[in-house]
């Protein structure tokens, strides 16, 4: 395979796309980096096709010259997915960014891959439908994007993560076929699963240029809860408590005192939310189509709250108010990013895991010296570990940190998680999928990725490591 692209693949891509490419110096910086840590890698060309057969068409060429392929969408990623890091052609499907149809008999909707998340979900919503999954970059992350990493969100508590969403998928192979991955039916006992097979593959295996999602009636009221807690620990222990009444919000977040901190002064309408002895506040969303049930139900997470060292609970009573309290969890991520140099891990354990894992966050700080900020989907289990640079050393970020990160993904797996819950493995995280699966496990999984991608073109080097020799 090379990353070496010469004057007769201009060429190629010129004669096919017309102004759709950009290359050498023409490059638009943006096209270097996404959402993690500090990586910039250039490719050598970008081309953007608007077509199933134009991406047919790149990855067939691009198969007969052993060109290698990164696919990229929004560039929002936090693991470096989307990174053209051994350079090579960016295959960009920004330009596929049509909603094909929205089928309201079937409760369905088929969507090309450059469509931006929001997007779609408010065009369903306009129809009284609902598709759930809402990563925290949904005003700019791509469906697409969400289908390479089996995105999450806030409520997959509820409501599952994208691959609970999806159907059937178009996708061009890395050799230019291309092929549907299912039906779109809601049961389907046929063959191999290849459709969830694509979902999370981070575009190791295809490149997936038509989606089937399925829909549900949108949810008519919302009630929005904040709690305060005096510690942290007790903030998720209070998480299992509210399951095992029997209640399951629609979303059920977790913010550190520093989170809101290193936010608030990004959200202009942000609530002034802390007082000196808060250390964690939990947001808590309830949906459904009974405003009498979720306010019962409202009443007894107020009641079990209690019992815990709270301060006095916020119940947003406004659609402005709720508004402000989404849009202050959504920014977390980025204000943190703006703040310091930073490392993200997203760890997943069993839900009621989560004080035993915040625990070890803390004890790891104390042993390594680092500051870390953390927040994320408490319903799930899913904890965002923000590693915070600020006066570490050089030494300490290159080579103890390492070691912090590696001793926090091997408790994470010993309480039953793993070492992603949706950001995907990408490029950051594969010196320590070993953790996660066995060396058995492994080879199984690069046997797949020699099946589909026999030469190793697409995205090579994400998600799985060189195999031990």
């Amino acid at each position: 395979m090379t990353a070496i692209i010469e004057e007769k693949h201009l060429h190629f891509f010129k004669h096919l796309l017309n102004d759709r490419v950009q290359a050498g110096t023409a490059i638009d910086a943006h096209y270097a980096s996404d959402h993690t840590e500090d990586f910039v890698f250039y490719p050598a060309v970008v081309v953007k096709p608007e077509t199933t057969a134009e991406v047919s068409s790149i990855m067939r060429y691009c198969y007969e010259n052993d060109l290698i392929v990164t696919p990229s969408g929004a560039r929002t990623g936090l693991s470096g997915g989307a990174l053209a890091n051994h350079g090579g052609v960016l295959l960009s499907l920004e330009r596929m960014n049509k909603i094909i149809r929205i089928d309201e008999l079937n409760h369905q909707v088929i969507t090309e891959p450059g469509v931006v998340t929001e997007e779609l979900q408010n065009a369903v919503k306009a129809v009284g439908l609902f598709y759930p999954p809402d990563p925290a970059s949904k005003g700019s992350c791509f469906i697409g994007g969400n289908i390479a990493e089996n995105s999450g969100g806030p409520k997959a508590v509820k409501y599952g993560v994208t691959k609970d969403w999806v159907l059937n998928l178009e996708v061009v192979l890395p050799n230019g076929e291309v092929l549907w991955t299912g039906a779109n039916v809601i049961k389907n006992a046929t063959g191999y699963n290849l459709t969830q097979l694509i979902i999370g593959s981070e575009g190791t295996l295809a490149v997936v240029t038509k989606i089937v999602l399925r829909l549900i009636p949108h949810p008519v009221h919302t009630v929005l809860l904040l709690i305060p807690f005096r510690n942290g620990v007790e903030a998720c222990e209070a998480v299992g408590k509210i399951f095992m009444a029997g209640i399951i919000p629609s979303g059920l977040e977790y913010m550190d005192r520093d989170a809101i901190i290193f936010t608030t002064p990004y959200v202009d309408d942000a609530p002034d939310l802390l007082k000196d002895d808060h250390d964690a506040h939990l947001l808590i969303e309830l949906d459904g189509f009974n405003m009498d049930i979720l306010m019962q139900e409202s009443e007894k997470i107020m009641e079990l709250a209690e019992q815990f060292d709270i301060d006095e609970i916020l119940f947003a009573e406004t659609e402005a108010q709720k508004e402000s309290l989404w849009r202050l969890r959504r920014k977390i991520g980025e204000c943190v990013k703006t703040h310091s140099t930073y490392k993200e891990e997203d760890t997943v354990v069993p839900r009621y895991e989560l004080p035993q894992l915040l625990k070890k966050v803390k004890e790891l700080e104390r042993k390594y010296g680092f500051k870390s900020v953390c927040y994320g989907h408490a319903g799930d289990g899913n904890l965002h570990v923000n590693i915070i640079r600020d006066q570490l050393s050089e030494d300490a970020w290159n080579n103890q940190l390492p070691e912090a990160i590696r001793e926090l993904f091997t408790e994470v797996v010993r309480l039953g998680g793993t070492i992603s819950g949706e950001h995907g493995i990408g490029l950051v995280q594969t010196p320590y999928i070993d953790l996660a699966f066995s060396e058995t496990g492994l080879d199984l999984m690069r046997s797949i990725k020699q099946v589909f991608d026999p030469k190793n073109l697409l995205n090579p080097g994400k998600v799985l490591p060189q195999q031990q020799s």
